[in-house]
């Protein structure tokens, strides 16, 4: 088999999306989104994360060139086995899914958070994750933005980075929205937004508006196709599938952990000291609970 295949149907579809109609979008932006997924899972539960019927996914083969479906799936399952990404199951997790049927919920969820944190993380390349970094480092001002549920990742992002890089700021601030803290930012500036499906309005409108403006743009979300209406100069992708109905996290925060990791490296000395000074005050004004000293 041709091992260029998968990555040549990757582009097909990112090419295509926009025209395909909208079953087959669904699918295609799926596929692109979820590589791994694609390629292991069966085609009724391919059928059920897309939210399409079978049917639509042996179109989508069909529309591409394919025999059928498994046609369509078979570079993606053999660029698995290749990369050696199937990770034998922990005992552990069949145990609890004997005891009980929390025990199987809780072991499906379980499955799920490591498989995602390992496909987020797999898909970070360290010249694009490099050149992220720089992008920070060199910027007058980055701005961060996020609501909803990735609000919590981007208050975790600033409260860890702004030690290593003194110039983020997390928007909105007080009572105000995203677009008004950067109505005076300009071509030095670098916005960082956070978002997964479904994608947030005002999350969207802040980036259109920073494009706008000759902001630098870098996302972190579940796809790099998050809107035709502008597009990022950098999207670090986390898969963000869950076993219930929300988004699950797990890949978002592993993808932010290798960044701050990135940050606090390339940041040097200065970014070490800062660090320190931190320390050094939360320790003076005794922000941490000692506890009862033990005689």
């Amino acid at each position: 088999m041709d091992p260029t295949l998968k990555n040549r149907t990757l582009t097909t579809l990112k090419e295509a999306l926009p025209t395909l109609p909208p079953q087959l979008r669904l699918v295609a932006k799926y596929i692109v989104d979820h590589p791994s997924d694609f390629g292991l899972d069966p085609i009724r539960e391919t059928a059920r994360k897309c939210d399409v019927s079978t049917y639509t996914l042996v179109r989508m083969a069909q529309q591409l060139g394919f025999d059928g479906y498994d046609a369509l799936r078979e570079p993606f399952r053999q660029a698995l086995v290749s990369s050696n990404a199937f990770v034998e199951r922990p005992a552990w997790l069949d145990a609890l899914r004997d005891r009980s049927q929390s025990g199987q919920v809780q072991a499906d969820a379980a499955v799920n958070a490591m498989a995602i944190v390992q496909r987020s993380l797999e898909r970070q390349q360290p010249e694009q994750m490099e050149r992220v970094v720089h992008m920070l480092l060199g910027a007058d001002t980055v701005f961060l933005t996020a609501v909803r549920a990735s609000y919590a990742m981007a208050y975790y992002l600033h409260y860890v980075g702004r030690m290593a890089l003194p110039s983020l700021h997390l928007i909105p601030r007080h009572m105000s929205s995203a677009i008004d803290e950067l109505h005076s930012a300009g071509e030095g500036d670098v916005l960082i937004a956070i978002s997964v499906t479904p994608y947030s309005r005002e999350t969207i409108e802040a980036c259109k508006f920073a494009r706008s403006k000759g902001v630098k743009l870098v996302m972190i979300s579940d796809s790099e196709l998050v809107s035709s209406e502008f597009s990022a100069d950098e999207t670090l992708v986390a898969s963000a599938l869950s076993t219930h109905h929300f988004g699950c996290y797990a890949g978002v925060m592993a993808v932010i952990e290798s960044l701050l990791a990135l940050l606090v490296n390339l940041g040097g000395d200065a970014a070490r000291d800062r660090i320190k000074s931190y320390e050094d005050l939360r320790k003076g004004t005794k922000a941490y609970w000692d506890g009862p000293k033990k005689h």
